[in-house]
């Protein structure tokens, strides 16, 4: 609202209606001043345009009301017919710009003025006889150029307008491939304009990426001399431009070697990929003694002449539990390679009270079993979208569609909230018991609700102390919530679309999140900044793992790959292809040395970090694995899916047959062999697993959503 201060009183002492109006307008801005209490400013403005104050009596609430809306909608519709202007014109530029842009890189896909499209697919048809003709020690490693090739020239018949052709292309000759690939062909179809070319996920991956195909030195010769033969200039400008060939010395690949580590949408990983040394090896726990044994009393002279028959004292007894010196692992990272924070002597107290209770734990084996317990949800219908176990095994947190997060306590115990300050000021800051102190007992619940978020929740996580709790929602956000308060601490914002996942490191301080924005963040809970980025999948990012030691990072993605990155340098230190659909869940073993993978698939692979070399494929689940993970003592594996099924692995004698070699990549599980490594299968009635977690004792908790 904009006035114009005159004289009002001054002139012929006669009105016209606009000058009357303009006085209502400053008398109602006096009145809103008085109102506020503007003391200062109303005296002012009462001098400089010449008011009596006493008018403002005049003036009743609701004239403000209409003068400051009337002014509110004429500025309203000042800035929405600038706004409109605005972006009618920028439109017209972008929308030039974008057709251009658009014309140019279509252009870039054809590569060729005279474009014909029988003529690639003669060259296609060709390439496709000599595969099927070449020797069989050959044709398996040559057909894997058969899929990159094909995709290629769909690219360039759709690029050039001919979209019904393009389409009868990979109807031909689609059967032609192995079953994985279909997904990708199938979405291929559903591009209806050559514009959409350009926001297609697979089609950036390949420009941006060379599709990589390991091949023996002699099979890559026999495929060069078929090209130079028949002067296919065609695929001979494809290879050149869209595929890499990563060759090696020895004995052409097998079927079953060929088709154990393809099915991503980059091909293999090259081997200077999985190049780098990764530490994965444990770092070296805390000395508990020096915690729990009690500072020496100053030494008394054994020779005193007034008590020469006094008892010596003996020295107290250490505890065998705590005595145990944990040894120094070689494949361990420097205890100060990342920042860690400094244990408080009520977290190292944690750390102890976890040690004894491990120090009961069932060692299982073939013959022994765990325990399982199952948690099923009823009734919900807002929809559980994650569930998660604490370490303690003491609360249970869900996430729901409606965007809430929801804790149960396990125990007994209740969950209680911090007393008043007041209060807390009265205690005794020194006192042993003072963590329990500081709860108010009046306050106990058995479940509480976490509100805040604005899209559903996909996954919380608890922090290693028990104190806070992590959760990552749809609406792009994470949110940290303090477990004494039951309160938002601090909102992280950095992604800008859906956040999938969100870990804490073991260690605690540090998390990991991943998003559909194909990144994954590594974030400090003092930090609202993302501390690293790590960028390099093709597609969003599903899921994502701490490693045991928190120098590393575990992400898997609807790419298909699975990736280490190093938490330090922020770099790519191990790429591992294999899985035929997204990957769904990832756990690292409790050495540190091995990473478990499941996928919509219906696959678990299990990776070697040491080498990012496939040990072995675990096949038996009927649909996606959806939760992953090792008993404490690092000898079974448990894993369940939407199959309704839990599978147990003997994990222990799996790695001792691999460091015998007595499975590699050529001889992994198949159907006559499956069961070598299964232990068990636990049906449950109607319920899809959500998650699966051991306690400190090795029994076996699961959490699932009964359906009915």
């Amino acid at each position: 609202m904009s006035l114009e201060v005159t004289n009002i009183n001054g002139g012929n002492g006669s009105e016209t209606p606009s000058q009357s109006q303009d006085k209502r307008e400053l008398l109602c801005l006096l009145k809103l001043l008085r109102k506020y209490q503007l003391k200062g400013t109303e005296e002012l403005l009462c001098q400089e345009a010449n008011v009596n104050s006493a008018d403002l009596a005049n003036i009743c609430d609701g004239d403000v009301k209409a003068v400051l809306s009337a002014a509110l909608a004429l500025a309203d519709d000042d800035h929405k017919r600038q706004s409109t202007q605005a972006q009618a014109s920028t439109s017209v530029e972008a929308k030039a710009v974008t057709e251009a842009n658009a014309a140019e890189a279509l252009a870039k896909f054809i590569g060729d003025d005279a474009f014909d499209a029988q003529h690639y697919e003669q060259a296609y048809e060709e390439l496709r006889t000599f595969v099927e003709e070449s020797l069989d020690i050959y044709k398996h490693e040559l057909s894997m150029v058969l899929y990159p090739i094909l995709v290629q020239i769909y690219f360039k018949i759709l690029a050039s307008g001919q979209i019904e052709k393009a389409r009868a292309f990979i109807e031909k000759y689609k059967s032609d491939l192995d079953g994985y690939y279909i997904e990708g062909l199938f979405n291929l179809l559903l591009i209806s304009k050559p514009e959409k070319l350009l926001d297609n996920d697979l089609v950036s991956a390949m420009e941006t990426d060379k599709f990589v195909i390991r091949m023996s030195r002699d099979a890559h010769s026999l495929f060069k001399r078929h090209i130079q033969d028949r002067r296919q200039e065609v695929v001979a400008d494809i290879v050149s431009k869209y595929l890499h060939f990563d060759t090696y010395e020895g004995m052409a690949r097998n079927k079953l070697q060929c088709v154990a580590t393809a099915g991503s949408h980059i091909g293999d990983a090259k081997r200077q990929d999985n190049k780098i040394r990764v530490y994965y090896g444990l770092l070296k726990e805390v000395d508990f003694q020096t915690l729990t044994t009690p500072a020496p009393a100053p030494e008394e002279e054994d020779d005193d002449p007034d008590a020469p028959d006094r008892p010596k004292k003996k020295k107290p007894k250490k505890d065998p539990l705590l005595s145990k010196k944990s040894k120094s692992d070689p494949n361990a990272p420097a205890i100060d390679r990342i920042p860690l924070p400094e244990l408080k002597d009520a977290d190292k107290l944690l750390k102890l009270k976890a040690l004894r209770e491990a120090s009961k734990r069932l060692p299982l084996s073939k013959d022994q079993l765990p325990s399982a317990v199952f948690y099923t949800i009823l009734n919900s219908m807002q929809g559980v979208t994650c569930a998660e176990i604490s370490d303690d095994s003491t609360m249970l947190a869900c996430g729901f569609g409606d965007s809430t997060v929801r804790i149960w306590s396990l125990t007994p115990a209740k969950l209680r909230a911090l007393k008043e300050a007041d209060a807390l000021r009265e205690l005794d800051k020194e006192s042993a018991d003072i963590n329990a102190r500081m709860l108010d007992e009046r306050s106990g619940e058995m479940t509480r609700s976490f509100l805040g978020h604005t899209g559903p929740v996909y996954r919380c996580a608890f922090a290693p102390e028990m104190n806070l709790l992590l959760s990552c929602s749809e609406d792009s956000t994470i949110r940290l919530w303090s477990l004494l308060t039951w309160s938002c601490v601090v909102t992280y914002r950095g992604h800008v679309y859906p956040v999938w996942d969100v870990r804490f490191a073991p260690h605690g301080y540090y998390f990991v999140s991943c998003s559909y924005d194909k990144t994954a963040r590594l974030w400090a809970t003092d930090s609202n900044q993302a501390l690293r980025v790590f960028v390099g999948h093709l597609s969003d990012v599903d899921c994502v793992q701490f490693h045991p030691n928190s120098n590393y990072v575990a992400t898997g993605s609807s790419d298909r790959t699975v990736r280490l990155w190093d938490a330090l340098t922020g770099q790519s230190v191990r790429l591992m292809t294999g899985h035929k659909g997204t990957v769904s869940s990832l756990a690292f073993s409790t050495c540190g040395r091995y990473l478990a993978s499941g996928s919509v698939d219906h696959n678990i692979i299990i990776w070697d970090l040491s080498n990012g070399s496939l040990v072995t494929t675990l096949l038996r689940h009927t649909s996606t694995v959806s939760t992953i993970t090792f008993s404490r003592d690092g000898t079974v594996l448990a894993a369940a899916g939407l199959d309704n099924n839990l599978t147990l692995w003997d994990f222990h004698k799996l790695t001792d047959d691999y460091l015998s070699n007595q499975i590699t990549v050529s001889h992994h599980q198949d159907e006559n062999d499956e069961d070598v490594y299964l232990l068990r299968t636990f049906p449950s009635k109607n319920s899809p697993f959500v998650t699966l977690h051991f306690t400190r004792r090795n029994l076996l908790m699961c959490v699932g959503l009964f359906k009915s």
